[in-house]
């Protein structure tokens, strides 16, 4: 038992891991509004056009701070 491996820590914490959830699920969202532009008429408003980019590079800037930001000490 004095050998015994010791338990090994997630580099990052919950919080980081929850932040880089939430972007990668504001990418797909991008990317599945923008997949939606040759069935909806955009005469008026285009999803894929407007929002969809601000998504997903919304996306990007979560899923970066959630890598660089650091875990709160206890």
């Amino acid at each position: 038992m004095a050998n015994a491996p010791e338990p090994t820590k997630l580099p990052l914490g919950r919080t980081n891991y929850r932040l880089i959830g939430v972007g990668m699920a504001l990418i797909v969202l991008g990317f599945a509004l923008m997949s939606t532009e040759p069935f909806i008429d955009a005469s008026q408003f285009s999803l894929a056009l407007y929002v969809s980019p601000i998504l997903i590079l919304g996306g990007y800037g979560i899923i970066g701070y959630g890598i660089l930001a650091r875990p709160r000490a206890k």
